[in-house]
């Protein structure tokens, strides 16, 4: 049984459209490449490639009546154009990643910023690249940065839950709680069920002093897993401080 996804490669979607009117209209056929993976049994994905040849853009789900029915593969324009691209980037990723654990920013940051010349959207470069405006405090270019990864709704899925969750460590740790704040909205208007996104919350909350909207976010947190001990403990403690005359307003 596959373990999905499973990638495809580069297919081809002909559609015809007409242009001009009446006596003088024609009809022409337009050829569009996607970047296409199988996601289960009967779903898969495509993604529109950009002009360097590598998927960007809105994901389109579909079923495999409409996908099998459509799309036609293109093996060799993937061979020749597409891999070479994704293993430019790649590489450029994984550059700006050992250096920016290297503590090497500037440099990092142009290793981020050429694979962003590649893929404006390209998920983990923008999270990698928010990082390194995070750590350097340069607020202008972070919220840059911030907009453009709220824009992306890819950005909050499943499959990069671990930069999500990195990014936002670091917007705290560096005192970007309204910042961190607004990352963990965007995320919850995607998914309302999220407990450890109210967690995540609740501490920045809490590191405004803000104990108040700290314990709702917990509150909430609590009310969807109420299993979830972590929360339990920090709920006690935040009300701990509340009793003792701790409570702040953001």
């Amino acid at each position: 049984m596959p373990e999905y996804p499973v990638i495809l490669g580069v297919y081809s979607l002909k559609q015809e459209s007409g242009i001009g009117m009446g006596d003088t209209s024609t009809r022409r056929d337009t050829v569009t490449y996607w970047f296409a993976r199988q996601t289960g049994p009967e779903s898969f994905d495509v993604q529109p490639l950009n002009i360097y040849h590598v998927p960007s853009g809105v994901i389109t789900h579909l079923g495999a009546g409409e996908f099998l029915g459509k799309y036609t593969p293109e093996p060799q324009y993937y061979r020749m154009y597409t891999v070479p691209a994704l293993n430019s980037l790649a590489r450029k990723l994984a550059e700006g990643e050992d250096l920016l654990a290297e503590g090497k920013l500037d440099e990092a940051e142009k290793a981020f910023i050429k694979a962003l010349m590649i893929d404006e959207k390209h998920v983990k470069a923008n999270y990698g690249l928010g990082t390194v405006y995070s750590e350097k405090k340069d607020l202008q270019k972070l919220a840059k940065v911030i907009n453009t990864l709220l824009n992306i709704e890819d950005a909050f899925s499943q499959e990069y839950r671990e930069q999500f969750n990195t990014f936002g460590i670091t917007l705290r740790r560096n005192r970007h709680y309204d910042a961190a704040l607004t990352f963990y909205e965007r995320a919850l208007e995607l998914d309302a069920m999220d407990e450890h996104v109210y967690f995540n919350m609740a501490r920045a909350h809490y590191e405004k002093d803000a104990l108040a909207e700290c314990a709702n976010a917990l509150d909430i947190a609590l009310a969807i897993n109420p299993d979830f001990a972590e929360a339990k403990k920090f709920l006690e403690h935040c009300k701990r401080r509340m009793e003792e005359g701790g409570a702040g307003q953001a």
